[in-house]
């Protein structure tokens, strides 16, 4: 019987041992935690965003960096699949208002256990607190709480994730036992700001119906003032933009058109104040006021410009550990097309490892589980070939 070694409990990891046991593999999944699937169920906290529903071209053209292997894995899993799958697993799904797919249950828990319940069903072993500590010659090492052990293998899958969330187990640390690898950088992330103390007052306040542009990317979500800066979904949307030098500019009312306000100033009341006309005559709440007020510094050139294109300063991403993910990784030139590292034959690699970089919205989540799927497919193609030659 074949042996597949898969480092790494999330849900790239999950999904290849899944497909290799299926296969009828001898699988063991390691994971350096007390439990699987830790970052997994923090996602679902507030409602597991699976993927998106959208046509395929639109899905994929929403990833900010698209390697060709990931490419060719959501061609092989996509959104439909991931559907179909989560049903196959007893969890119903439904379509938000913006095409995102949910569990009905809307939390991780139910479907996570489904999921491992599966793999022990199939013959999987799953062992926990055993972190990966490189290798001795073919054979995966391993630092456990009853000191070093090693498991040898016939195919090993590397899912080991990006390096935020820390505690959650996603750390990085395992880059200095891949040789080339990019440096990790925050995504989806919050952005650090120096406010001044005129913003007490509005700080945790979301700011809403604003559109946010850096780069090519822009966004019409919600997002939120911090005491750190700004952060939220509007702000993760653009934030690989920003974090690449890109500028951010709000538009603070998207509905109206400069010709609107410069109207609407017209027919204000004489001796008005800017601020009184912000106030009353946009009616903008104070977080919106605040802001442009900050940002401004008083200095108004042209209101109706400024408030349409009001440059937001920041001081950088916030920490890396803070992101809800990260890019770069292993290189995408280590990889043969089958995500088997070029430099160790039967080593394949799958998820946030990788360096990808993509959108919350479902493409996170999706994009692992499809790498994880083509991670374990090519190495079984891989070991199939290697029996077969003479």
């Amino acid at each position: 019987m074949t042996t597949a070694l898969v480092i790494g409990g999330g849900p790239a990891g999950l999904m290849a041992a899944d497909v290799l046991s299926a296969a009828g593999c001898n699988v063991t999944l390691t994971d350096q935690m007390p439990t699987v699937g830790r970052k997994f169920l923090m996602a679902g906290k507030s409602g597991l965003n699976l993927t998106k529903s959208e046509s395929f071209e639109t899905f994929v053209n929403a990833y900010i960096h698209l390697p060709a292997q990931l490419r060719w894995a959501l061609d092989d899993f996509g959104p439909e699949q991931v559907v179909e799958w989560a049903n196959d697993l007893g969890q119903d799904v439904f379509k938000g208002s913006t095409g995102r797919i949910f569990p009905k249950m809307m939390k991780a828990s139910p479907l996570l256990r489904a999921w491992i319940a599966r793999l022990t069903s199939q013959g999987a072993t799953i062992q926990t607190r055993h972190r990966w500590v490189g290798w001795d010659g073919d054979t995966a090492r391993f630092d456990t709480p009853d000191g070093t052990t090693s498991i040898r293998s016939d195919i090993t899958i590397l899912a080991l994730g990006g390096a935020s969330w820390q505690r959650l187990g996603s750390d990085g640390a395992w880059t200095k036992h891949i040789a080339d690898t990019r440096p990790f950088q925050p995504s989806n992330c919050g952005f650090q700001v120096a406010w001044s103390r005129h913003m007490d007052g509005v700080l945790g306040h979301p700011i809403k119906s604003t559109c946010l542009t850096a780069g090519s990317r822009t966004s019409r979500g919600e997002w939120v003032l911090t005491h750190k800066g700004i952060e939220g979904g509007g702000i993760y949307e653009v934030s690989a933009a920003m974090r690449d030098g890109h500028p951010l500019i709000v538009d603070l009312v998207p509905d109206l058109s400069r010709q609107d306000i410069h109207d609407r100033l017209a027919k204000g009341r004489p001796g008005r104040t800017k601020t009184q006309f912000l106030k009353s005559g946009l009616r903008l709440p104070p977080a919106k006021v605040a802001l442009f007020l900050e940002m401004t510094k008083g200095e108004i050139v042209d209101l109706a410009n400024d408030l349409k294109a009001l440059k937001v300063s920041h001081n950088g991403p916030l920490p890396i550990d803070e992101a809800i993910s990260t890019a770069g990784g292993v290189s995408n030139d280590a990889l043969n097309e089958r995500l088997m590292l070029i430099q160790r034959p039967g080593v394949f690699c799958a998820g946030e490892m990788l360096d990808w970089d993509a959108p919350t919205g479902g493409y996170l989540l999706t994009a692992c589980f499809a790498t994880g799927r083509k991670a374990a497919k090519d190495a079984l193609h891989w070991h199939k070939e290697l029996a077969e030659m003479p």
